[in-house]
């Protein structure tokens, strides 16, 4: 559900990214007493988990269209809402300036859309109570579904808002509306499966991971979650570097919408925002659409693997490397206090 820049207007896009930079100041202010020093190397971890699992799109039987997790909600129920929500953030950002994947104009739609409502709005308004009355397998199950299924379909309705305030008139609201909502409920009651499966599997090792986000309460100190962190690292290892090359090739639910609309994947947009971004975005994009290409202007298996490899590490390092920045600076003015 990457939002291209041509499906956002300057202002709509100046717009978004304001909002977006606001969610992301108050969510590093509150990560100053929320965030547990226990859960920086998994935020660098589930950072790459995401960017991974983003690669690798799903086929929606019958429908000629795939998805790809958020992941939102599964980084919410590990991390806890503030630093989920920087996590993704961080995933978007590097996925729009190294890979080309989503605009630099729209990528305050995108944090928006894939990050705001599934961290900050669904996670503890729908997820949490959920689960409050007792964490079971059961309850984590639904949870995650109803969670992904509600915080992907607020997310697809947000991206048609969004081109209609954008003044794209290739894609009429009620039409567009019309397919973006039904093929993202089946996406999203897919990626709140995986979700609940990942979640119940964490539960059953360390249970204590859900229930510290869940209760807002910090890990005890003599709790090891090396394990844990091990085991999702050499997942993200062997989703983003293996896995990946399987994706199905059908278009997201995005662009699949769009071409039943508009005839076509992809809309272009003239200006001086627009030609300013494209050219930012191809200075910085060393391995766009996350491969090499070959001499037929198709993407190589290799060079997929190595861009899940090398984009989920600097996703690690920025993930984590932000929870240790927000940690530090934390201590230190509790020093000079």
């Amino acid at each position: 559900m990457h939002m291209a820049d041509a499906l956002v207007s300057p202002a709509v896009g100046g717009i978004m990214l304001a909002a977006s930079a606001g969610a992301i100041a108050y969510s590093a202010y509150k990560c100053k007493d929320d965030l547990d020093e226990k859960k920086i190397p998994l935020m660098g971890v589930m950072g790459a988990v995401i960017f991974a699992g983003q690669m690798i799109n799903f086929t929606i039987p019958g429908t000629g269209s795939s998805g790809h997790i958020g992941g939102g909600i599964l980084l919410a129920a590990l991390l806890g809402p503030f630093p989920a929500f920087l996590t993704i953030t961080a995933v978007l950002l590097i996925q729009a300036l190294f890979f080309a994947d989503g605009g630099l104009l729209a990528l305050g739609a995108n944090i928006w859309n894939m990050g705001f409502y599934a961290c900050l709005l669904v996670y503890p308004l729908v997820f949490k109570p959920i689960v409050k009355k007792g964490l079971t397998p059961t309850r984590i199950t639904v949870a995650s579904i109803v969670s992904v299924v509600l915080a992907l379909t607020v997310g697809a309705a947000s991206v048609v808002l969004q081109t209609v305030a954008s003044g794209i008139t290739e894609l009429p609201m009620v039409t567009f509306m019309g397919l973006m909502i039904p093929i993202h409920l089946a996406i999203g009651l897919i990626e709140g499966i995986v979700t609940g499966g990942i979640l119940v599997f964490v539960y059953k090792m360390r249970p204590e991971l859900l229930e510290s986000s869940v209760e807002n309460k910090k890990l005890p100190k003599s709790l090891s979650i090396k394990k844990v962190v091990g085991i999702l690292l050499v997942f993200a290892v062997v989703v983003g570097g293996g896995l990946s090359v399987l994706a199905s090739s059908n278009p997201d639910g995005l662009e699949w919408s769009m071409e039943n609309v508009a005839g076509t994947t992809e809309l272009t947009a003239t200006g001086n925002a627009h030609d300013s971004a494209a050219s930012i975005q191809k200075s910085t994009a060393f391995l766009p659409d996350y491969g090499f290409k070959s001499a037929n202007g198709e993407g190589s298996a290799v060079g997929t693997s190595i861009s899940g490899i090398i984009g989920a590490g600097i996703t690690l390092i920025m993930a984590g490397g932000t929870g240790g920045l927000i940690y530090a600076i934390k201590r230190r003015k509790e020093k000079a206090a």
